[in-house]
């Protein structure tokens, strides 16, 4: 584990919790003040300002409209439940970009085998799927490119560009099973860890910190 310091399991129990909690309980205040912690760990992390300026011109659009949902087209309007309702839009968005600037998909991957003890076919397929995607991508790009050369022009919502890149997917999932098992995979059986990853008494101290600190401020401020 290199990008991540805090083990990458609590990270997501964290932002899980972060998001339910804050869904079921109005606090304006408890909203802005994960919003700004978690803006500032991004730009702590150097997220990139391209990055950051598509994701809050998305969050924006959709707090907009939750907004204008909650206060503008709504028979009783609540300006202060309206700003609450809108900005989880933000909460939800930055808590999970910061699990995704800290940890890779590996990382995650590993961590919820070995420290969540699911299936160690949720992690391999989850890094086979993602694995899968580049793969995916060059091939639509082939098959377009293969397409204009015969004088086929194969737009964004063609079919026919989806059904071979579909056909591509399979093909690679097929080899990447034959590979697993030739390799000595098995579904159930105990396996060796190459990678560790940690979960040390430090790791769940910050975690209940955090959380207590969630309660606190949900409960305590408006």
């Amino acid at each position: 584990m290199t990008k991540s310091k805090i083990n990458p399991s609590l990270k997501f129990l964290l932002t899980l919790i972060i998001s339910l909690e804050l869904s079921f309980k109005v606090s304006l205040f408890s909203n802005v003040i994960v919003i700004v912690l978690s803006l500032a760990y991004l730009l702590y992390r150097r997220i990139k300002p391209k990055a950051l300026g598509r994701m809050l011109l998305a969050t924006g659009l959709a707090a907009i409209t939750v907004f204008s949902s909650g206060y503008i087209f709504s028979d009783h309007r609540d300006l202060w439940y309206a700003l609450d309702i809108s900005s989880r839009a933000f909460v939800y968005t930055f808590t999970t970009a910061c699990l995704t600037i800290s940890t890779t998909a590996e990382e995650m991957a590993r961590s919820l085998e070995q420290n969540l003890h699911l299936p160690s076919k949720f992690a391999y397929g989850t890094l086979a799927a993602l694995n899968i995607i580049p793969r995916m991508q060059a091939a639509v790009k082939q098959i377009r490119v293969a397409g204009m050369m015969r004088g086929v022009y194969l737009s964004f919502w063609s079919p026919v560009l989806y059904f071979n890149a579909i056909l591509v997917a399979l093909n690679s999932a097929d080899n990447l099973a034959q590979g697993m098992e030739s390799h000595g995979y098995r579904e159930g059986a105990l396996r060796s860890v190459i990678v560790e990853v940690p979960l040390t008494n430090k790791d769940w101290l910050l975690f209940i910190i955090a959380v207590l600190l969630l309660n606190l401020g949900a409960f305590l401020l408006p």
